[in-house]
């Protein structure tokens, strides 16, 4: 009887592995945020996340040492007007690529600790379900 009580937890286990399985399979590439002017409150990074595994993943949070809070925002047109809204956590799909980029999804820099300058380079960590933390470089441009 033993035996069958390990099988089946050894089987378990194994579904639970499985159904894992490709997951996590993150890549965050071309992250750039525009330079600010002295003084402003406020930037926002643009980049894009691809998820080359089998399973789903979902971006549960980002921060920065260059900021006081970080948000991931989305823009919606309401009334002919665009407003942003905060969203606390984005789905990935297996096989998706999502691109935060001006006008639509990005992420929000608020209470700037320093300007951001053209050339600069600084990190943010984005928090993924399954993939985990990643570090990823931003480089700062200019407008236009």
């Amino acid at each position: 009887m033993k035996w069958l009580s390990a099988l089946a937890a050894t089987l378990a286990l194994g579904l639970t592995v499985s159904g894992c399985a490709g997951a996590g399979e993150i890549e965050v590439r071309s992250a750039w945020a525009r330079s600010t002017p002295p003084g402003a409150a406020v930037g926002a990074v643009y980049l894009e996340i691809r998820n080359t595994g089998t399973g789903a993943d979902r971006l549960r949070g980002i921060t920065s040492t260059i900021a006081r809070k970080t948000e991931l925002h989305g823009t919606m047109m309401h009334g002919g007007m665009a407003h942003m809204r905060a969203v606390p956590e984005l789905e990935v799909p297996a096989g998706a690529t999502i691109r935060f980029e001006p006008g639509g999804l990005h992420v929000m820099l608020i209470g700037l600790r320093e300007p951001l300058v053209a050339g600069q380079l600084f990190t943010l960590q984005l928090e993924f379900e399954h993939a985990g933390r990643r570090q990823v470089p931003v480089e700062v441009r200019d407008p236009g």
